[in-house]
């Protein structure tokens, strides 16, 4: 633009009003761009992360599935080769073994040592059957031999270990896949940003109204753009603080899922511990047949006749190979659990501070700002030259001397407000299975988000009983709130209501 196209600028309503080359026209068209230019930015920025968790949350949950369908798989080949027609006799109650299993996983709202304890107490009325095939057993009768189950241990240890070992390794990849989703969840939420007209005019300023100057080719200073994306994502930025106990964490329980709680480990030879089992029970059939006898009272033979089988029919006269842990597939999904956590783990540990670092990556696009070392050679927002004003710090709390945006504290943003929240929820659930503690999950099913997220009711179909600024939240840490309470006193009772009615949205939804 040439300088005898310049006017006198009082028609401009952001961009500085002297001498200038754009109409009003202009600067309204400049303003709806420095928009989208923001918009698309940060989407980028948060599109790669939420792909991230998204691509690795479905590997996950793939190779979790896969590994469960063939070690119910394996399990019926080589029993169906070992026991024969014993087995396939009785091979509902490995097949409800395995769909309990499933659902535990896919829906929860299963007692994972109730289940098992079920499994072994009807396991021994048909072994009980069989080794004892002479005789007649009620219904009654064989309910009250289920009773001996932990008393005379038949089939040794391997149930109390089995119990454990399962126990810890599902509760632990249910939650770290539940984790995923909820980390890809609260980005794709939170990536959808609404600039507020304050954040609007700042955004024309630092991006194009160096234009109406003639200065088209001058980038804005870096620290200038600092200040402006740390008040236009000041909500996002108070995410940091839970986010990133969140992060931590995830690798606590990735770490129990690389060690003790390594559900490939259990899943694999899960047949030849429970082959093992019925070996036992098989070899100490005697004693265990005595003592309940003791118990429940002698049993009534059957009719001569009526005898289908002797006991040596009936009995088990196979065991399995000693297993060797190196020669575990490990072909679920493609892949291994080792090598999965692996690889999201180090992820994990790159989405640390996402949210902090956001403003900054952000102005390290070239679109947005110059490079840190053109301090003295870029726009500030009145002309070519450095730009002196300090970096406010990020978060909400940091932003009522910010220089270049004013941001409104008083009103919180639900959408973070509820994605504080589900983090919060989320990394306690993790620290119960970092300890092997079972915990209630919220439904992932398709009901809530298509594809199974566990965040509850997107936030576009949520009822909005709160009228808000898209763009402003108070979702901070102690310290902060009281601070901010002291700034603001008219807006703590507001916060209070927000979080308890929030507070019993989000019970509902994950009960």
């Amino acid at each position: 633009m040439g300088a005898g196209l310049r006017r006198p600028g009082d028609h401009l309503k952001i961009c500085a009003q002297g001498y200038t080359c754009c109409s009003q026209e202009m600067e309204d068209r400049y303003s709806l761009q420095s928009k989208d230019d923001f918009i698309s930015v940060v989407s980028e920025q948060c599109n790669n992360l939420q792909a991230i968790f998204a691509s690795r949350y479905k590997k996950f949950d793939e190779f979790f599935k896969e590994l469960l369908e063939n070690a119910e798989k394996s399990l019926n080949d080589m029993f169906v080769k070992t026991y024969g027609r014993l087995y396939m006799q009785n091979s509902e109650l490995f097949k409800d073994l395995f769909e309990e299993l499933k659902r535990y996983y896919v829906v929860g709202n299963v007692n994972l040592e109730e289940m098992l304890n079920d499994f072994w107490a009807r396991l021994l009325e048909r072994m009980f059957r069989l080794v004892n095939s002479q005789y007649h057993f009620t219904d009654e009768y064989l309910e009250c031999v289920s009773k001996y189950t932990e008393q005379l241990k038949p089939f040794g240890d391997v149930p109390r270990k089995l119990k454990l070992q399962v126990t810890r390794a599902f509760v632990a990849a249910r939650t770290f896949a539940q984790g995923l989703a909820v980390a890809r969840d609260v980005v794709s939420k939170v990536s959808v940003v609404n600039p507020t007209a304050q954040c609007t005019h700042a955004l024309l300023k630092m991006i194009y109204c160096s234009h109406c100057q003639g200065l088209v080719t001058v980038k804005p200073c870096y620290n200038y753009c600092s200040n402006i994306m740390r008040g236009c994502l000041a909500n996002q930025g108070d995410l940091d603080f839970e986010w990133n106990n969140f992060i931590d964490a995830m690798l606590m329980v990735a770490e129990r899922l690389e060690g003790p709680f390594n559900i490939e480990s259990v899943m694999d030879p899960i047949d030849v511990k429970i082959s093992d089992a019925i070996m036992n029970m098989q070899e100490n059939s005697v004693q265990v047949s005595q003592k309940v006898f003791q118990g429940c009272g002698p049993p009534k033979p059957l009719p001569a006749g009526r005898i289908t089988r002797s006991l040596s029919e009936s009995a088990f006269s196979a065991r399995f190979r000693p297993y060797h842990p190196e020669e575990r597939p490990t072909t679920a999904a493609g892949t291994s659990l080792d090598r999965l956590v692996t690889d999201v783990k180090e992820k994990l540990k790159q989405a640390k501070k996402f949210w902090s670092s956001l403003p900054s990556n952000v102005c390290n696009d070239e679109r947005m700002a110059a490079g840190n070392g053109n301090e003295d050679d870029c726009w500030n927002g009145k002309g070519k030259s450095r730009y002196l004003f300090a970096v406010t710090g990020n978060g909400l709390a940091n932003q009522g001397n910010n220089p270049e945006v004013q941001v409104d504290t008083s009103k919180p943003d639900i959408v973070i407000l509820r994605q504080i929240m589900a983090l919060r929820v989320m990394t306690s659930k993790m620290k119960n299975a970092y300890n092997g503690n079972d915990v209630d999950f919220f439904d992932i099913s398709d009901e809530n988000s298509g594809e199974g997220s566990g965040s509850g009711c997107e936030y576009q179909q949520c009822p909005s009983e709160f009228e808000y600024n898209a763009t402003d939240h108070s979702g901070k840490n102690a310290n902060d709130k009281a601070n901010s309470a002291s700034a603001h006193p008219g807006a703590q009772p507001y916060l209070l209501t927000i979080f308890c009615i929030l507070f019993l949205v989000m019970q509902r939804e994950w009960r």
